[in-house]
């Protein structure tokens, strides 16, 4: 029943990578003359504007070679020509790099912040592809360089939910999601197709010149000037993104975020306790326009979208004190509309791993062991106190179905 109360309520209410540049130069005009790129090539203009600008080069012979993956000496050297940060001086000691093309330009690129020779112990290897979680921490570092407020936004996405695959799955480490969130949320880098973030592949060096391209317009921002990053900073600070993509007010009740989030609450049924982790609003209009860069985690082209109520996901967790605790027990003991709803349906649990709740409660639920989940409900866009009533939806066996906004 509880489910289908707030159904009923729903249903009425690139990849982007790196840029490189090998030894020899080839002149800017011959830019557009390059044997491997033609006219129709996907990257054409951008390779040309970064041929242009000097940032990248051919190999001699009249080739770019578009599909050969970046390397570190390349992007280093990229790095150090696209970068306007200001060089701390001191040569960067790489023992490999002795006499090597591209060991002034490394120095260079580490003087101004991509990196240290501390992240290198056994050598900068210049011939080895750069990983993309490579490439991600080198420019996410050469912001919070140029910008302490950059800085500020790796700590603050230390324990963020990246919307990427990974995050769940595996194959992200913790200690890279705050240069992965840089350059999601600045959009210097994106998921692949399968919304992935691959941070073990490579980038080629056509892909690196879009990015590049990216890169020099976002080093001279500031990072509140994107909303993806505010996001999911917010998120890694508080819990929410409601003040980065909504205009989302508490109502003048003791049902507030901020009496929930984080805090262990006892189920007024006595079954349980229960605490809410994440509350994530989704403030757009369709799954193509979510309105928040957590859209791919939780909506798809079967999402139903309402005009006066924003959409929002609760990361959850109850713990069981009773046996055969089931759904009935969790939505009954709801003592805040805010605290949960009913299972996130479509793509998003099965693309991206996260749990969420069954369609019965069967074996779910294990009294004494902590059960964390996503759930889905609605919240009003606009509450006015005059004219307006935030009213419960409560189903006939007393479980909660949702709230609905009475105008």
């Amino acid at each position: 029943m509880f489910k289908a109360m707030l159904m009923t309520l729903l249903a009425g209410a690139m990849i982007l990578g790196t840029a490189g540049a090998i030894e020899q130069p080839v002149p800017a005009a011959a830019a557009s003359a390059f044997k491997d790129v033609s006219v129709s090539h996907w990257a054409y203009q951008a390779i040309n504007d970064a041929v242009s600008k000097g940032y990248l080069k051919g190999d001699g012979s009249g080739k770019f070679r578009p599909n050969d993956p970046v390397t570190r000496a390349e992007f280093a050297a990229i790095l150090a020509r696209v970068s306007t940060n200001e060089n701390a001086g001191g040569a960067a000691a790489f023992s490999d790099l002795t006499g090597h093309w591209s060991e002034e330009e490394v120095s260079e690129a580490a003087g101004k912040g991509f990196f240290s020779p501390a992240d290198y112990a056994n050598g900068f290897k210049p011939g080895t592809p750069l990983t993309r979680v490579e490439m991600a921490k080198w420019m996410a570092s050469g912001l919070a360089a140029r910008d302490g407020e950059y800085k500020q936004a790796i700590e603050d996405t230390k324990d963020t939910i990246v919307p990427v695959t990974e995050y769940y799955k595996g194959g992200l480490n913790k200690a890279d999601y705050p240069y992965v969130s840089v350059m999601l949320g600045t959009g210097l880098m994106s998921g692949y197709p399968d919304d992935s973030f691959g941070g073990g592949k490579t980038t080629t060096r056509a892909e690196v010149a879009v990015i590049i391209q990216r890169y020099e317009t976002t080093q001279t921002k500031a990072p509140k000037a994107f909303k993806g990053l505010n996001e999911l900073r917010e998120v890694g600070t508080t819990g929410t993104n409601h003040l980065s993509v909504t205009s989302y007010v508490d109502p003048p009740n003791e049902h507030t975020l901020q009496s929930i989030l984080n805090k262990n609450t006892s189920l007024r049924n006595g079954a349980g306790k229960i605490k809410v982790h994440h509350y994530i609003f989704l403030g757009g209009t369709s799954a193509k326009q979510p309105g928040s860069i957590y859209g791919r985690m939780f909506a798809d082209k079967e999402t139903l979208f309402l005009d006066d109520s924003y959409l929002v996901f609760i990361d959850s967790s109850v713990s069981p004190l009773t046996d055969s605790f089931s759904l009935a027990h969790y939505s009954n003991g709801m003592t805040s509309f805010l605290q949960g709803g009913i299972r996130v349906y479509g793509q998003g649990p099965t693309k991206f791993g996260y749990k969420t709740l069954p369609n019965d409660g069967s074996k779910f639920f294990v009294k004494g062991k902590e059960t964390r989940f996503w759930s889905y409900s609605v919240v009003p866009r606009y509450v006015t106190h005059g004219d307006s009533v935030l009213r419960n939806i409560v189903a006939d066996d007393g479980s909660y179905g949702g709230i609905i906004l009475r105008k």
